[in-house]
């Protein structure tokens, strides 16, 4: 009895104990940034425009994103709103909507864009930590001059834990995520080999996908957003719409956000 009772826990417990990493890649968006009012926000407000309607709601966005294949936003838009357009409209271009989607988002000169709302969601202490671990790279389907932005205006270009040479890679790169590409030039960037000892952390099926596809190990996290929706109906993260899908694909664990959880995974 008291075999079998050992046996179950040791294999229960040692299931969530990862092997030491040699990379950690990080998502952007839901994982180093809140953008549920910025670039979600974005896609809700660029949908009622060309809809004349608010018929698309962040339920039906993040349905989508638990789907998966909607890691480019401005495409995401377009196929939401072709979706409730009546066959007879005329239906608009993606030009059109990525122009409209980065009025929203970047702004105006008389208008401040949605990005002004993003705020930072691991601390900086908790990513000065990272390094301790494994080598750091940031792998994004963002415009290379979005993530940028970010990373400096929440002054994590000068930490020791990034810095201003740390890898990104983003979407003027190649293939978006759930292609193997982005994780694999990661590991290029990084000077390390793909494998289990490389670990992918997002937020969407689609960076678990990636992960595995490159032979690596994908680890999610739940967004702010529905993480509180999950804990006022007495759930965990992984019992999000997102962190089911996540585990679905193969995600080795489901964290809270913040990242806290993450050098427990290897302890």
């Amino acid at each position: 009895f008291f075999f079998f009772f050992f046996f179950f826990f040791f294999f229960f417990f040692f299931q969530f104990i990862m092997v030491q990493p040699v990379a950690i890649l990080l998502d952007m968006d839901g994982v180093l940034a809140e953008v549920s009012q910025s670039y979600r926000g974005a896609i809700l407000k660029t949908c009622a425009h060309f809809l004349n309607s608010d018929v698309v709601t962040s339920e039906l966005v993040s349905a989508a994103k638990a789907r998966g294949g909607c890691n480019n936003d401005w495409v995401l838009s377009l196929d939401l709103i072709k979706e409730h357009l009546p066959p007879s409209a005329t239906h608009p271009t993606l030009d059109d909507v990525t122009a409209k989607f980065e009025e929203i988002y970047q702004g105006t000169d008389d208008t401040p864009g949605l990005n002004c709302t993003e705020t930072l969601i691991p601390s900086q202490t908790l990513l000065s930590s990272l390094p301790s671990l494994a080598p750091v790279a940031i792998v994004t389907g963002r415009p290379r001059g979005d993530c940028m932005s970010f990373l400096n205006l929440h002054g994590l270009l000068s930490l020791s834990s990034l810095g201003p040479d740390v890898p990104c890679v983003c979407m003027e790169d190649g293939p978006a995520k759930p292609s193997a590409f982005p994780v694999l030039k990661a590991c290029e960037l990084l000077g390390v080999e793909p494998g289990e000892a490389v670990v992918m952390v997002g937020d969407t099926p689609d960076d678990i996908r990636a992960a595995i596809k490159a032979g690596c190990t994908g680890v999610g996290v739940a967004t702010p957003d529905e993480y509180r929706k999950a804990l006022e109906a007495g759930k965990g993260p992984e019992d999000t719409n997102l962190g089911k899908a996540m585990m679905d694909c193969g995600a080795k664990k489901v964290m809270k956000p913040g990242l806290d959880e993450l050098p427990d995974l290897f302890s």
